[in-house]
């Protein structure tokens, strides 16, 4: 348990959705929750007032995307691991390769790799479009990082011919495809949609905007 400090905000109660979401992976997943919520606001990986809605809005909201996952999957701008931690946690099964620039968060995503003993988890320091990785994965993802028109151009090199785009969007996902669609035909993308998960599982669903690229 994580203890209350006074005058601060206390983490949210697991919901009981989460065993059933992560499987075996449930202990790591509040190991990771616990030490979101001790030193998140610290080190700048979340605000001062997520820890009521830690669970729900950010840890659950990323782990409803499981089941979309295979092979090796790249999380652009992962900061605090959300969602790339989570999902590796609840997909031992996938490798996923965690990309982000900033060194402190860099740091963190190390610590939380040693610490959950992710075997399936790689950390690379830069800038999506500077680490080299073009066309390398299956699949590639990323959560609350820019808008689609700014982000496609970070994340569909990345992606192998065929493989796909699962990114974790707002509510104006389906406003955001309107206006990315001059980098939609740049990149290839192909069958854009946008699909919501966890209706009547979640509190707040998510929606992901999912896409093919073709080289």
């Amino acid at each position: 348990m994580t203890e209350a400090v006074p005058g601060t905000p206390e983490l949210e109660q697991e919901p009981d959705v989460a065993a059933e979401l992560f499987g075996e992976g449930i202990e790591r997943a509040r190991r990771f929750a616990a030490a979101l919520a001790r030193e998140g606001e610290e080190r700048g990986l979340i605000g001062p007032l997520e820890l009521p809605r830690l669970w729900t809005r950010h840890i659950l909201n990323s782990a409803i995307a499981v089941p979309l996952f295979h092979g090796s999957v790249a999380d652009v701008g992962s900061g605090a691991g959300l969602p790339g931690i989570v999902l590796a946690i609840a997909r031992p099964d996938v490798e996923w390769t965690l990309i982000e620039p900033m060194e402190r968060r860099v740091t963190w995503l190390d610590e939380q790799v040693a610490e959950l003993e992710l075997g399936n988890v790689s950390v690379v320091r830069g800038r999506a479009e500077d680490v080299g990785l073009s066309g390398t994965f299956d699949m590639v993802t990323a959560r609350a990082v820019s808008a689609l028109r700014t982000l496609i151009p970070w994340t569909a090199p990345l992606v192998r011919n065929g493989g796909e785009l699962a990114l974790l969007k707002g509510v104006n996902a389906e406003n955001e495809i309107a206006a990315a669609q001059k980098a939609i035909r740049k990149f290839l993308l192909t069958d854009v949609r946008v699909e919501t998960l966890g209706e009547g599982v979640l509190a707040e669903t998510t929606r992901v905007l999912r896409a093919t690229v073709r080289a």
